[in-house]
């Protein structure tokens, strides 16, 4: 089996799809997109395309090997996010050649079905508290919130102050057994961090998402001697060598590689692996479409230290896209008693409706504008 051609799809709100063909029929998807840099992402793809063509796709390490370390620069957010891309379809190839999911040939599943969590509120989490009843409806026990809109590097009491309010409001709607995780999203500065943990550790949060940006995580060690909730980071962080340090740190209790962008499935188990060694749980990153999502799902069912998974539906960003409209077996998605059920079909799990990615395609979508500023204008962290 050789690969014959790679075809790359835009499709709202924010993806891009990648299609894998091979000379036997056999075909892979996967999902390779940079947020807000998806023409970027595609050239990145199309760059490694004249490698890829004419080569076996089962040969899945050696691959990814080649595309990593065959040019002089290398790592970071785009060409790591083409590299999982690329890697998602190779495996869902040889998924599908063999006839098994892909947890399967990763060592079988450790767990029978896979937590998950969505998100509640948006950018601005003022309508958080709108959103979690509507959540527990549709069966998630778990759900993420932005801890604050755009924060001042030293902001006034009044504003942490309704950054509590704003988690209190949600507590008492949700009662005390359904898990909050709070996404600082590196908006907020580590003088404001020190200061929030402590005001909201008293509603008991799942976890704090982010505290701060990745070029600061060697602060991490102090914030965390301000709280006993579990700190989590890692999606924006790339490949085993971006984790080495925070992992070796020993600081963080959950970290948070994302499938479309650390490297792809088996480099995010590996991660996950110098994780366990540590101490530390997993919890996948997954903001995006429906093919990073079952990617996720893959490694979520064979890894022992696995969490909790982050889930798009209904997102704050889906306002013309969602998690079911590029897939026929849509009942992949379904959330029972604030649990997935582990992928049957072969390779990733997921039936792409081809016809709809098409169509998608011919409208694409354009890169986001945000005026995300402080009240005099200068520019926030988003």
């Amino acid at each position: 089996m050789k690969i014959a051609s790679l075809t790359l799809y835009k499709a709202k709100p924010r993806w891009v799809f990648l299609k894998i063909e091979t000379d036997e029929g056999v075909t892979g998807w996967g999902e390779p997109i940079v947020e807000d840099r998806a023409d970027t992402t595609i050239a990145a793809v199309k760059e490694l395309e004249p490698y890829l063509i004419g080569q076996d796709p089962s040969r899945i390490e050696h691959h990814f090997q080649n595309m990593y370390r065959g040019s002089f620069y290398r790592g970071g957010p785009v060409l790591m996010s083409a590299i999982s891309g690329i890697e998602q379809a190779l495996w869902d190839i040889r998924g599908k050649a063999l006839g098994l999911p892909v947890y399967e040939l990763l060592g079988g599943a450790v767990r029978d079905r896979i937590k998950a969590y969505a998100w509640i509120g948006g950018d601005d989490p003022a309508k958080s508290d709108q959103d979690a009843k509507e959540r527990l409806e549709q069966g998630f026990h778990n759900v993420k919130m932005n801890a604050t809109g755009a924060c001042e590097r030293i902001g006034s009491y009044a504003e942490i102050d309704a950054a509590v309010a704003r988690l209190a409001s949600v507590r008492e709607i949700v009662g005390k057994d359904v898990g909050i995780g709070i996404d600082f999203h590196g908006r907020v500065h580590k003088s404001m961090a020190k200061f929030l943990v402590k005001e909201m550790e008293p509603f008991r949060p799942l976890f704090y998402e982010e505290p701060l940006l990745p070029e600061h995580l060697d602060f991490l060690p102090e914030l965390a001697r301000h709280t006993a909730i579990p700190l989590a980071t890692g999606e924006r962080l790339y490949g085993r060598w971006g984790y080495k340090e925070i992992i070796a740190q020993g600081t963080v209790d959950l970290i948070q590689p994302d499938l479309s962008h650390a490297g792809g499935i088996w480099e995010t188990r590996k991660i996950a692996a110098m994780a366990e060694a540590y101490d530390m749980g997993v919890a996948p990153h997954c903001p995006l479409g429906p093919i990073a999502l079952a990617s996720s799902m893959q490694l979520d069912a064979c890894t022992p230290n696995f969490v909790i998974q982050e889930m798009s539906l209904k997102m704050q960003y889906n306002t013309n896209g969602d998690l079911h409209d590029y897939i026929k077996n849509k009942d992949v998605f379904d959330i029972a008693d604030g649990y997935l059920s582990l992928p049957k079909l072969p390779g990733l799990g997921i039936e792409i409706d081809e016809e709809a990615v098409i169509e998608a395609d011919k409208e694409g979508f354009n890169p986001v504008t945000r005026d995300w500023i402080h009240e005099d204008r200068s520019v926030a962290e988003w």
